[in-house]
Protein backbone atom coordinates (compact mmCIF):
# COMPACT_ATOMS: atom_id res chain seq x y z
CA UNK A 1 0.00 0.00 0.00
CA UNK A 2 1.47 3.52 -1.08
CA UNK A 3 1.78 5.85 2.01
CA UNK A 4 -0.19 9.54 1.95
CA UNK A 5 1.55 12.16 0.60
CA UNK A 6 1.12 14.99 2.55
CA UNK A 7 2.27 19.07 2.57
CA UNK A 8 2.47 21.19 5.31
CA UNK A 9 1.61 25.22 4.79
CA UNK A 10 3.36 26.75 7.68
CA UNK A 11 5.92 25.28 9.35
CA UNK A 12 5.58 26.89 12.91
CA UNK A 13 4.92 25.35 16.09
CA UNK A 14 1.59 22.85 15.22
CA UNK A 15 3.34 22.66 11.60
CA UNK A 16 6.58 21.09 13.13
CA UNK A 17 4.50 19.35 16.12
CA UNK A 18 2.58 17.40 13.43
CA UNK A 19 6.25 16.67 11.87
CA UNK A 20 7.08 15.26 14.81
CA UNK A 21 3.96 13.25 15.43
CA UNK A 22 3.61 11.68 11.87
CA UNK A 23 7.55 10.29 12.61
CA UNK A 24 6.61 8.84 15.97
CA UNK A 25 3.78 6.87 15.27
CA UNK A 26 2.50 7.41 10.97
CA UNK A 27 6.40 7.30 9.76
CA UNK A 28 5.54 3.90 7.50
CA UNK A 29 2.07 5.33 6.33
CA UNK A 30 2.65 9.31 5.20
CA UNK A 31 5.47 10.82 3.63
CA UNK A 32 5.52 14.51 3.93
CA UNK A 33 7.04 15.62 0.74
CA UNK A 34 6.52 19.17 0.48
CA UNK A 35 6.40 21.89 2.91
CA UNK A 36 5.68 25.98 2.74
CA UNK A 37 6.62 28.90 4.79
CA UNK A 38 8.09 31.78 4.33
CA UNK A 39 11.48 31.19 6.52
CA UNK A 40 14.59 29.89 5.10
CA UNK A 41 14.98 26.21 5.19
CA UNK A 42 18.22 26.91 7.73
CA UNK A 43 16.40 28.08 10.33
CA UNK A 44 13.36 26.07 10.06
CA UNK A 45 15.56 22.81 10.24
CA UNK A 46 17.17 24.23 13.48
CA UNK A 47 13.83 24.98 14.90
CA UNK A 48 12.53 21.44 13.79
CA UNK A 49 15.46 20.02 15.43
CA UNK A 50 15.63 22.26 19.28
CA UNK A 51 12.24 22.96 20.77
CA UNK A 52 12.46 24.64 23.79
CA UNK A 53 9.37 23.15 25.17
CA UNK A 54 9.22 19.60 23.84
CA UNK A 55 12.56 19.12 23.99
CA UNK A 56 15.36 17.73 21.14
CA UNK A 57 14.73 16.12 18.02
CA UNK A 58 16.00 12.32 18.52
CA UNK A 59 16.77 11.87 15.12
CA UNK A 60 19.03 13.34 12.07
CA UNK A 61 17.82 16.61 10.91
CA UNK A 62 19.51 17.95 7.27
CA UNK A 63 19.18 20.57 4.81
CA UNK A 64 20.55 20.33 1.25
CA UNK A 65 19.47 23.56 -1.00
CA UNK A 66 15.86 23.82 -0.65
CA UNK A 67 15.00 20.34 1.10
CA UNK A 68 14.90 19.33 4.34
CA UNK A 69 15.39 15.69 5.25
CA UNK A 70 14.52 14.16 8.34
CA UNK A 71 15.62 10.66 9.29
CA UNK A 72 14.51 8.60 5.95
CA UNK A 73 11.93 11.52 4.92
CA UNK A 74 13.05 14.14 2.74
CA UNK A 75 10.71 17.16 1.52
CA UNK A 76 11.28 20.34 -0.58
CA UNK A 77 10.89 23.69 0.81
CA UNK A 78 9.21 26.78 -0.95
CA UNK A 79 8.20 30.26 0.02
CA UNK A 80 5.14 30.95 -1.30
CA UNK A 81 2.47 33.56 -0.01
CA UNK A 82 -0.70 32.37 -2.05
CA UNK A 83 -1.45 29.01 -1.43
CA UNK A 84 -2.88 29.06 -5.39
CA UNK A 85 0.74 29.43 -6.50
CA UNK A 86 2.15 25.82 -4.62
CA UNK A 87 2.89 23.03 -6.43
CA UNK A 88 0.58 20.29 -4.79
CA UNK A 89 -0.08 18.56 -8.20
CA UNK A 90 3.62 18.02 -8.99
CA UNK A 91 4.20 16.31 -5.48
CA UNK A 92 1.02 14.34 -5.75
CA UNK A 93 -0.07 15.66 -2.70
CA UNK A 94 -2.90 13.35 -0.97
CA UNK A 95 -3.85 16.09 2.16
CA UNK A 96 -2.26 19.45 2.60
CA UNK A 97 -2.39 20.68 6.92
CA UNK A 98 -3.43 24.45 6.38
CA UNK A 99 -1.02 25.26 9.80
CA UNK A 100 -0.53 29.12 8.97
CA UNK A 101 -3.76 30.63 10.79
CA UNK A 102 -4.38 32.49 7.99
CA UNK A 103 -6.15 30.40 5.27
CA UNK A 104 -9.19 28.77 7.53
CA UNK A 105 -12.08 29.20 5.16
CA UNK A 106 -13.13 27.56 2.25
CA UNK A 107 -12.65 30.33 -0.19
CA UNK A 108 -8.96 30.70 0.97
CA UNK A 109 -8.18 27.32 1.99
CA UNK A 110 -9.62 25.68 -1.16
CA UNK A 111 -6.99 27.62 -2.77
CA UNK A 112 -4.90 24.05 -1.66
CA UNK A 113 -7.57 22.61 -4.00
CA UNK A 114 -6.70 24.49 -6.37
CA UNK A 115 -2.88 23.61 -6.85
CA UNK A 116 -3.57 19.89 -6.88
CA UNK A 117 -4.51 18.93 -3.41
CA UNK A 118 -7.02 16.44 -3.11
CA UNK A 119 -7.95 17.43 0.69
CA UNK A 120 -7.06 19.88 3.20
CA UNK A 121 -7.06 19.95 7.06
CA UNK A 122 -6.98 23.33 8.83
CA UNK A 123 -5.27 23.07 12.23
CA UNK A 124 -7.79 26.01 13.78
CA UNK A 125 -11.08 26.76 14.16
CA UNK A 126 -12.86 26.69 10.48
CA UNK A 127 -15.01 29.54 9.13
CA UNK A 128 -17.56 29.97 6.84
CA UNK A 129 -18.90 26.20 7.00
CA UNK A 130 -15.74 24.33 7.38
CA UNK A 131 -16.55 20.86 8.66
CA UNK A 132 -15.68 20.62 12.13
CA UNK A 133 -14.28 17.19 13.73
CA UNK A 134 -13.09 16.62 16.91
CA UNK A 135 -12.11 12.84 16.89
CA UNK A 136 -13.79 10.79 19.99
CA UNK A 137 -16.62 13.24 19.58
CA UNK A 138 -18.20 13.24 16.10
CA UNK A 139 -16.25 10.92 14.02
CA UNK A 140 -19.20 9.89 11.87
CA UNK A 141 -19.48 13.33 9.77
CA UNK A 142 -16.29 11.63 8.25
CA UNK A 143 -17.04 11.17 4.45
CA UNK A 144 -15.99 11.13 1.15
CA UNK A 145 -16.81 13.73 -0.37
CA UNK A 146 -15.79 16.67 1.82
CA UNK A 147 -12.31 18.06 0.95
CA UNK A 148 -11.93 20.69 3.40
CA UNK A 149 -11.68 19.74 7.56
CA UNK A 150 -11.07 21.45 10.55
CA UNK A 151 -9.52 19.75 13.21
CA UNK A 152 -11.08 22.54 15.78
CA UNK A 153 -8.81 23.90 18.33
CA UNK A 154 -6.66 22.31 21.00
CA UNK A 155 -8.82 23.59 23.59
CA UNK A 156 -11.96 21.66 21.55
CA UNK A 157 -9.86 19.05 21.33
CA UNK A 158 -9.91 18.85 25.37
CA UNK A 159 -13.23 20.31 26.27
CA UNK A 160 -15.43 17.97 24.09
CA UNK A 161 -14.73 14.34 25.00
CA UNK A 162 -15.44 15.64 28.53
CA UNK A 163 -18.76 17.01 27.87
CA UNK A 164 -19.62 14.23 25.34
CA UNK A 165 -19.02 11.67 28.13
CA UNK A 166 -21.49 13.51 30.55
CA UNK A 167 -23.86 14.30 28.25
CA UNK A 168 -23.90 10.71 27.14
CA UNK A 169 -24.21 9.18 30.93
CA UNK A 170 -26.23 12.36 32.28
CA UNK A 171 -27.34 14.47 30.02
CA UNK A 172 -26.09 17.91 30.21
CA UNK A 173 -28.38 20.95 30.38
CA UNK A 174 -26.23 23.91 30.40
CA UNK A 175 -22.20 24.55 31.72
CA UNK A 176 -19.14 26.96 32.13
CA UNK A 177 -15.63 26.33 30.83
CA UNK A 178 -12.43 27.73 31.87
CA UNK A 179 -9.21 27.03 30.11
CA UNK A 180 -5.86 27.46 32.15
CA UNK A 181 -3.75 27.60 28.97
CA UNK A 182 -0.15 28.23 28.09
CA UNK A 183 1.35 31.71 26.77
CA UNK A 184 0.94 31.42 22.64
CA UNK A 185 2.70 33.42 19.59
CA UNK A 186 0.06 35.29 19.67
CA UNK A 187 0.79 37.02 23.08
CA UNK A 188 3.91 39.44 23.57
CA UNK A 189 6.79 38.76 25.27
CA UNK A 190 7.38 42.54 26.31
CA UNK A 191 4.23 45.05 27.00
CA UNK A 192 3.31 45.61 23.12
CA UNK A 193 0.32 47.04 21.32
CA UNK A 194 -2.61 43.99 20.74
CA UNK A 195 -5.95 44.56 20.11
CA UNK A 196 -7.09 42.56 23.34
CA UNK A 197 -5.55 45.61 25.84
CA UNK A 198 -5.20 42.73 28.33
CA UNK A 199 -2.99 40.24 26.26
CA UNK A 200 -0.38 43.62 25.39
CA UNK A 201 0.65 42.64 28.50
CA UNK A 202 4.12 40.03 28.91
CA UNK A 203 2.93 36.55 28.79
CA UNK A 204 5.80 35.23 30.63
CA UNK A 205 5.24 37.24 33.92
CA UNK A 206 1.43 37.56 33.97
CA UNK A 207 -1.92 35.37 34.37
CA UNK A 208 -4.35 37.08 31.39
CA UNK A 209 -7.76 36.31 31.35
CA UNK A 210 -8.96 36.35 27.65
CA UNK A 211 -11.28 34.77 25.61
CA UNK A 212 -11.82 31.43 23.71
CA UNK A 213 -14.16 30.39 21.37
CA UNK A 214 -13.67 26.65 22.35
CA UNK A 215 -17.15 26.35 24.03
CA UNK A 216 -19.16 27.75 21.82
CA UNK A 217 -17.26 25.35 19.03
CA UNK A 218 -18.83 22.65 20.90
CA UNK A 219 -21.98 23.17 19.43
CA UNK A 220 -20.43 22.13 15.68
CA UNK A 221 -19.54 18.87 17.09
CA UNK A 222 -22.42 18.11 19.18
CA UNK A 223 -25.36 20.50 17.94
CA UNK A 224 -28.28 19.61 20.11
CA UNK A 225 -25.84 21.66 23.20
CA UNK A 226 -24.82 24.77 20.38
CA UNK A 227 -25.95 27.60 23.03
CA UNK A 228 -25.48 25.82 26.14
CA UNK A 229 -22.50 26.54 26.67
CA UNK A 230 -19.98 29.05 27.20
CA UNK A 231 -16.60 30.23 28.97
CA UNK A 232 -13.06 31.71 28.58
CA UNK A 233 -9.41 31.69 28.82
CA UNK A 234 -6.60 32.07 31.40
CA UNK A 235 -2.91 32.84 29.97
CA UNK A 236 -0.58 31.65 32.29
CA UNK A 237 3.65 32.12 31.95
CA UNK A 238 4.37 28.20 30.98
CA UNK A 239 5.03 27.61 27.41
CA UNK A 240 2.98 24.29 27.09
CA UNK A 241 0.77 22.03 29.22
CA UNK A 242 -2.65 23.59 29.99
CA UNK A 243 -5.91 22.74 31.84
CA UNK A 244 -9.55 22.73 30.97
CA UNK A 245 -12.36 23.10 34.09
CA UNK A 246 -15.73 22.35 32.86
CA UNK A 247 -18.31 23.24 35.62
CA UNK A 248 -22.36 21.62 34.02
CA UNK A 249 -25.60 21.01 35.19
CA UNK A 250 -26.44 17.47 34.44
CA UNK A 251 -30.55 16.14 34.26
CA UNK A 252 -29.90 13.41 36.80
CA UNK A 253 -28.02 12.95 40.30
CA UNK A 254 -25.26 11.74 40.48
CA UNK A 255 -22.21 11.24 42.75
CA UNK A 256 -17.89 11.65 42.10
CA UNK A 257 -17.42 7.93 41.66
CA UNK A 258 -20.39 7.29 39.14
CA UNK A 259 -18.70 10.43 36.55
CA UNK A 260 -15.34 8.96 37.17
CA UNK A 261 -16.28 5.64 36.28
CA UNK A 262 -18.51 6.74 32.99
CA UNK A 263 -14.64 8.58 32.60
CA UNK A 264 -12.69 5.13 33.10
CA UNK A 265 -14.86 3.52 31.02
CA UNK A 266 -14.64 5.95 28.09
CA UNK A 267 -10.93 5.74 28.25
CA UNK A 268 -10.56 1.99 27.72
CA UNK A 269 -13.69 2.12 25.13
CA UNK A 270 -15.13 4.55 22.44
CA UNK A 271 -11.87 7.23 23.34
CA UNK A 272 -9.09 5.13 23.84
CA UNK A 273 -6.15 7.03 22.56
CA UNK A 274 -7.98 10.44 22.65
CA UNK A 275 -8.81 10.35 26.54
CA UNK A 276 -6.32 9.29 29.35
CA UNK A 277 -7.77 8.61 33.00
CA UNK A 278 -5.41 9.61 35.58
CA UNK A 279 -4.70 9.26 38.96
CA UNK A 280 -1.95 10.28 40.04
CA UNK A 281 -1.64 13.76 41.46
CA UNK A 282 -0.55 15.57 38.22
CA UNK A 283 1.03 19.40 37.00
CA UNK A 284 1.62 20.75 34.06
CA UNK A 285 4.72 19.86 33.43
CA UNK A 286 3.86 16.02 33.54
CA UNK A 287 1.95 16.05 30.97
CA UNK A 288 4.18 17.57 27.96
CA UNK A 289 4.56 15.41 25.47
CA UNK A 290 1.38 13.04 26.04
CA UNK A 291 -0.32 12.82 23.00
CA UNK A 292 -4.04 12.43 24.36
CA UNK A 293 -6.50 15.02 23.57
CA UNK A 294 -7.61 14.90 27.60
CA UNK A 295 -5.90 13.50 30.48
CA UNK A 296 -8.82 13.44 32.46
CA UNK A 297 -7.66 13.94 36.53
CA UNK A 298 -9.61 11.82 38.53
CA UNK A 299 -8.69 13.32 41.66
CA UNK A 300 -10.65 16.70 41.20
CA UNK A 301 -13.62 15.42 40.34
CA UNK A 302 -16.00 17.32 42.12
CA UNK A 303 -20.57 16.63 42.69
CA UNK A 304 -22.89 18.04 44.12
CA UNK A 305 -26.10 16.25 42.98
CA UNK A 306 -26.84 17.83 39.69
CA UNK A 307 -23.61 20.08 39.54
CA UNK A 308 -20.68 18.36 38.38
CA UNK A 309 -17.47 19.87 38.33
CA UNK A 310 -14.15 17.70 35.94
CA UNK A 311 -10.89 18.76 34.58
CA UNK A 312 -8.23 17.19 32.03
CA UNK A 313 -4.76 18.68 31.23
CA UNK A 314 -3.67 18.68 27.68
CA UNK A 315 -0.56 19.61 25.84
CA UNK A 316 -1.80 22.44 23.49
CA UNK A 317 0.95 21.30 21.42
CA UNK A 318 1.52 17.52 21.12
CA UNK A 319 -1.93 16.06 21.61
CA UNK A 320 -3.45 18.36 19.34
CA UNK A 321 -0.87 17.56 16.74
CA UNK A 322 -1.07 14.09 17.55
CA UNK A 323 -5.52 14.44 16.93
CA UNK A 324 -4.43 15.87 13.43
CA UNK A 325 -2.12 13.33 12.26
CA UNK A 326 -4.71 10.64 13.09
CA UNK A 327 -6.87 12.48 11.09
CA UNK A 328 -4.97 12.48 7.91
CA UNK A 329 -5.14 8.85 8.13
CA UNK A 330 -9.22 9.10 9.02
CA UNK A 331 -9.96 11.06 5.73
CA UNK A 332 -7.70 9.43 3.40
Amino acid sequence: MSKIKVGINGFGRIGRMVTRSILAKYSDKIDIVGVNDLTDTNTLAHLFKYDSSQGTFDGTVSVDGDKITINDMSFSVTAERDPANLNWGDLGVDIVIESTGFFVDKESAGKHIEAGAKKVIISAPGKGGVKTVVLGVNDEVIDAETEIYSNASCTTNCLAPMVKVLDDAFGVKKGFMTTIHAYTGDQRILDAPHKDLRSTRAAAINIIPTSTGAAKAVGLVLPHLDGKLDGGAVRVPTPTGSLTYFVCDVNKETTAEEVNAAFKAASEGSMKGILEYATDPLVSTDIIGNPHSNIFDSDLTKVDGNLVKVIGWYDNEAGYSMRTADLILKIA
